[in-house]
């Protein structure tokens, strides 16, 4: 389903998680991305970005505020699959097995291995900033394309790690699947709250985030997120106007 000039897998969580789980481990590296407002907002200042999404396996759309919205303009939205969940779906079914992380903080991921004691995580931790940092980009794509494990986590917020995974991919170097999912396992690690589950389902887990984050998050919800309405909007109107003709 096409929604502002990007195509999303019409998979619920469900099928989502289990094609996931599916593929497998010898398969050539493939990734799987997660889009929400911001990045939408963000692929609409820098169309330069947009190849890294259209080259992912899965475009799974991460925002029930724009689902609500979308449907409130009368226009489709595609199921929405966000990081969060689709971790909380995935990680009961890893038991045993060997998964990679490429970022979060140490007392979180002390947490995550704590939390999910029968799954093997292997972990680099690269610096901030990695995109300008050559070296370091090149040894979290290194780290990844030795791991040879079933899924990979990119948890190191967005654009870096589309932009890592997308390298991976293009070397041809590594197996498995990669989980573009931001701080997802903060979540489930039980070291970030999640927002309530009414919250969630009436698409407002964002107003949650902004309380408990509001510097960080301030801009991306209160600056950008609207800049993608008002394109849901013309998106909507445009759509109307071609349907009269």
């Amino acid at each position: 389903m096409n929604l502002l000039g990007l195509c999303f897998n019409e998979l619920p969580l469900e099928q989502a998680r289990d094609v996931i789980l599916a593929r497998p481990i010898s398969a050539g590296f493939a990734y799987v991305v997660t889009p929400n407002a911001d990045h939408l907002d963000r692929l609409r200042r820098d169309p330069g970005l947009r190849p890294v999404y259209e080259a992912a396996l899965m475009r799974l759309f991460d925002s029930r505020f724009l689902a609500h919205f979308a449907r409130l303009l009368g226009q489709k939205a595609p199921p929405v699959v966000t990081g969060a969940d689709l971790i909380v779906a995935l990680l009961p079914h890893l038991a045993a097995d060997r998964v990679a992380v490429v970022g979060m903080e140490d007392l979180a991921f002390a947490a995550l291995r704590q939390r999910f004691p029968r799954i093997c995580f292997l972990r680099h931790n690269p610096p901030m900033g990695l995109f300008h940092h050559p070296a370091a980009f090149a040894e979290a794509a290194q780290f990844v394309a030795c791991a040879k494990v079933r899924l990979v986590f990119f948890a190191l917020g967005s654009p870096v790690q589309e932009l890592l995974a997308y390298e991976v991919m293009r070397q041809g170097k590594a197996v498995g699947l990669g989980l573009c999912i931001g701080a997802a396992l903060e979540f489930a690690a039980g070291t970030r709250p999640r927002a309530p589950a009414w919250m969630r389902r009436a698409g407002l887990e964002w107003l949650h985030r902004l309380g408990a984050e509001p510097r960080r998050l301030g801009p991306r919800y209160l600056l950008r997120a609207p800049r993608v309405l008002v394109l849901l909007l013309a998106e909507a109107v445009g759509f109307r106007a071609r349907s009269n003709q």
